[in-house]
């Protein structure tokens, strides 16, 4: 079944709200109460109205399967190289394990490169082994410390 790798609509917040609170992490800090919470239309209208994100889902069957998001940052520091930064990907319960989230990442690093970045990067919780196992097996390597300060 083919796969179709395209920006995000309004209409797929449901399913992108759905896989980001499907685990033990997201069911914690996602708001599933209501259809789509107001928080996130406004996040999603500031996401779709800045040329440096790209919201993407993953489509089967004209199914939402995944997501991610994708940021383009300018920067000085690599001789004013650009990076892409990769977050909140996730991939439905139902279709993991079928090489969805490698075709996904491909493409999410391709579309990076498209874009001028000359670095790649990503983080991800302490706690998924299995992701962290994941993004090595694409050549990711936790090269460095990562910090977050919640306000």
């Amino acid at each position: 079944m083919p796969l179709i790798f395209r920006r995000a609509i309004e209409a797929d917040l449901p399913a992108i709200i759905a896989m980001l609170a499907d685990d033990e992490l997201g069911r914690q800090r996602e708001d599933t109460s209501v259809s789509v919470a107001d928080c996130y239309r406004d996040a999603f209208k500031v996401i779709s109205a800045d040329k440096n994100q790209y919201l993407a889902v993953a489509e089967q069957e004209e199914t939402v399967i995944g997501t991610l998001q994708l940021t383009f940052l300018p920067g000085l520091s690599h001789q004013g190289q650009w990076r892409g930064q990769i977050e909140s990907v996730r991939i439905s319960s139902a279709a993991r394990g079928g090489g969805i989230g490698r075709q996904f990442l491909e493409w999410a690093i391709a579309t990076c490169k498209e874009h001028g970045c000359s670095i790649i990067q990503l983080n991800s919780d302490k706690s998924r082994s299995d992701a962290i196992r994941f993004y090595e097996s694409l050549g990711f390597a936790a090269s460095h410390e990562g910090f977050k300060l919640k306000v």
